[in-house]
């Protein structure tokens, strides 16, 4: 059988994920070639930018972490290349959307349990809940109040991860009632304010940060202190966009193609 023939095959990539020559190889920061297993079918994923590998991660519960993607649409969480998911919505949190996302995704899954409105005795069952139905860790918004970041903590045995948005933000008063992780989002200040968390927290408290979806920004936010960063993807509306263009132009070149239950039909074919 020839090589073409495989449904599933092994191919040399560069680092931007495209096929490389035959004198050309694909070489880790170690200087080791990396075979890529790929699927005719599912090629087409959400890739995280290279950049983001340049960062040291953190090892949460066994498994290092460098990149989290920061969505709740299913099909993404099926398709991507990212080590783990960041789950937050801008609704109260739902058990029946936390296991969804968590029974969905073949990564661990950090999962939203209040901090503006919801907040207090339930913020603390979510958290419980999303340990009890496989969450890696728990994130709370900016707003959440101090004392129930420690109940939380108290309660359960997963990581909390408290988010950090402004300079003001009392980050260190998060970290004295159990924060494991800071998660900073601070738009376009994102690493000025890592910068400045980093001073005052020293060298190994760890640090998540949004990082944009440009490699110097993201490499900004690595050297500013960040370990790990969060990466947001186009939407399946913008990426069906563009495949909806394509198949428009294609359509457009063969006055023969019609479109027949949702499938592209050559004309004579279907006669």
């Amino acid at each position: 059988m020839k090589e073409k023939d495989n449904k599933i095959f092994v191919e040399k990539m560069n680092i931007h994920g495209k096929v490389v020559g035959p004198d050309e190889e694909q070489i880790s920061k170690r200087g080791k070639y990396i075979p890529e297993i790929k699927s005719v079918l599912r090629n087409k994923i959400i890739r995280v930018p290279e950049a983001v590998y340049k960062c040291s991660g953190i090892s949460i519960l066994g498994t290092r972490i460098k990149s989290l993607l920061f969505t709740t649409d299913i099909a993404l969480l099926k398709n991507h290349n990212a080590n783990s998911v960041i789950a937050v919505y801008p609704f109260t949190p739902q058990l029946s959307i936390m296991q969804a996302i968590i029974h969905n995704a073949s990564v661990p899954v950090f999962t939203g349990v209040g901090g503006g409105l919801t907040t207090g005795p339930r913020a603390v069952n979510l958290a419980m809940q999303a340990e009890l139905l496989g969450a890696y860790g728990v994130v709370v918004n900016a707003p959440m109040k101090h004392d129930v970041i420690k109940q939380i903590t108290d309660a359960i045995d997963i990581p909390l991860i408290a988010s950090v948005v402004s300079m003001e933000d009392d980050y260190m008063g998060k970290i004295e009632a159990g924060t494991k992780i800071l998660n900073v989002s601070g738009g376009k200040h994102t690493a000025e304010l890592v910068r400045q968390i980093r001073r005052d927290v020293g060298s190994k408290f760890p640090i998540i940060a949004t990082g944009g979806n440009r490699d110097e920004l993201i490499l900004e936010t690595i050297e500013a202190g960040a370990n790990a960063i969060t990466y947001t993807p186009p939407t399946s509306a913008e990426m069906f966009n563009e495949i909806m263009r394509i198949y428009r132009t294609k359509m457009g070149d063969y006055d023969t193609v019609s479109f027949v239950n949702g499938n592209i039909q050559d004309q004579e074919e279907k006669e």
